[in-house]
């Protein structure tokens, strides 16, 4: 089907009819993306959607790992993702290999393996639980207490679990690129401009940074928290493309980008690599698709299971 005149969203929509698709997008995406999209959300709300469609295609506007999430979940589905190289730097920190290293040199640790679900299909498959940023909490809780944990990949969000939980974790030295961006002098200049807004942060963000904030939340709680908030203004710290849904869903209030101390907002390159042409080309072609081998995709299962059931 070349593309003719007509809108390409349009397009988009007759194509997703034609395969039996499900579209599903990340809130980091853009909002021409958003907008299109069958659901929006988080990790953790995209990846119950993922478990549960009856489509036959998920076109997932997303990084790899997301895609790879989805493919995990519907192994009979086919999983495309506009552009294979949208990657992520914090996934990129925790390599397979590099863990499975680990957890052989310190095998008398037993560790009980907590990973954000923010990495690879081969890490998941080492761990025996994943979470996200908004259950995270909930899952170091349910681990037996006579187990040591090791979380993976990101040490600000396990950090920030710790403070909640009061568990002691070993931690895994890895982040967001995006959101070790943003910093206190930067979060304290936004605010002397709008000394009324509050600051919510997410939990990838440093300690410092979420000090700062009123609030430190997924970005799913982002929206619930902000509409029920008195508030009128919030400093959104996070990625830029939060902003979008926030503003779509919640009109009658401000929201201010955080800032870095390079630029007025923080924008993942890796997100913004997805663009409706793509994912007009994913549909059309279905292609590039997720592949992952079988007993990699099984072993993964496991963990992603485990969390859905824990956050019931």
């Amino acid at each position: 089907m070349p593309i003719t005149g007509l809108d390409l969203a349009e397009e988009i929509r007759a194509l997703k009819k034609e395969r039996r698709a499900v579209i599903l997008a990340h809130n980091y995406q853009v909002k021409e993306i958003q907008e299109i999209a069958d659901f929006v959300g988080d990790s953790l709300g995209l990846s119950y959607q993922a478990a549960k469609t009856g489509a036959d295609v998920i076109a997932f506007c997303g990084v790899h790992f997301m895609g790879e999430t989805a493919k995990i979940l519907n192994p009979t589905k086919r999983v495309v993702l506009p552009d294979l190289d949208a990657g992520c730097s914090l996934s990129e920190s925790c390599p397979a290999d590099k863990l499975a290293a680990h957890l052989e040199a310190h095998r008398d640790k037993n560790y009980y393996v907590v990973a954000y679900i923010n990495c690879s299909a081969g890490v998941k498959a080492l761990s025996d639980v994943i979470c996200t940023s908004g259950n995270a909490v909930r899952i170091v809780q349910a681990v037996p207490k006579d187990r040591n944990i090791l979380f993976v990949p990101d040490q600000n969000l396990g950090a920030w679990v710790t403070e909640q939980t009061g568990r002691k974790m070993d931690l895994w030295k890895g982040n967001c690129y995006v959101h070790v961006e943003f910093t206190r002098n930067a979060i304290e200049r936004i605010q002397f401009e709008w000394p009324d807004a509050v600051v919510v942060a997410h939990p990838e963000c440093t300690h410092a940074v979420r000090l700062l904030a009123d609030e430190v939340c997924s970005t799913e709680k982002m929206i619930s928290y902000c509409r029920e908030s008195p508030a009128d203004a919030f400093i959104i710290v996070t990625e830029s493309g939060m902003l979008h849904r926030l503003r779509r869903e919640i009109p009658g209030k401000t929201f201010i980008p955080g800032p870095t101390d390079h630029c007025a907002c923080a924008d993942c390159r890796f997100m913004k690599m997805n663009t409706l042409e793509k994912l007009h080309s994913a549909l059309l072609h279905l292609e590039p698709e997720i592949l992952i081998p079988e007993a990699v995709r099984a072993r993964a299962e496991l963990p992603i299971r485990r969390m859905l059931e824990l956050s019931a």
